[in-house]
């Protein structure tokens, strides 16, 4: 079993920035992919930025793609996403998750951080 808690969402304005954690506890090899979902009011869940384990491997939604950073920090089992240059498309419910790998990191999932982006 995998614990997820999120913190760091907040109101800012467009342009602004925001960092947004994930503290995890659990089983290590449960965790090994660390990544972060949003969803917007009336929208499907969307995939946002993966890290591995060492954090050599990230990927992101083109939608984010250099304005969002992705790190972690293992002594910890905390997961960092860095938010810059925020717009207000970027308004959603933040969710961390958790996975064995990459491609399977949905087994696990904190219940969310609200970021709300005003124009």
């Amino acid at each position: 079993q995998v614990q997820l808690v999120e913190s760091g969402g907040g109101l800012v304005q467009a342009g602004d920035s925001l960092r947004l954690s994930c503290a995890a506890s659990g089983r290590t090899s449960s965790m090994n992919a660390l990544g972060w979902f949003r969803q917007a009011p009336g929208e499907e869940r969307e995939f946002v930025a993966g890290i591995s384990r060492s954090g050599v491997s990230t990927n992101y939604a083109d939608s984010v793609k250099g304005r969002f950073t992705i790190s972690r920090d293992n002594a910890k089992n905390t997961v960092y996403l860095q938010m810059n240059s925020l717009k207000p498309e970027d308004t959603a419910v933040y969710y961390c998750a958790a996975g064995p790998n990459l491609a399977r990191m949905t087994d696990y999932w904190g219940k969310g951080t609200l970021v709300t982006v005003s124009s």
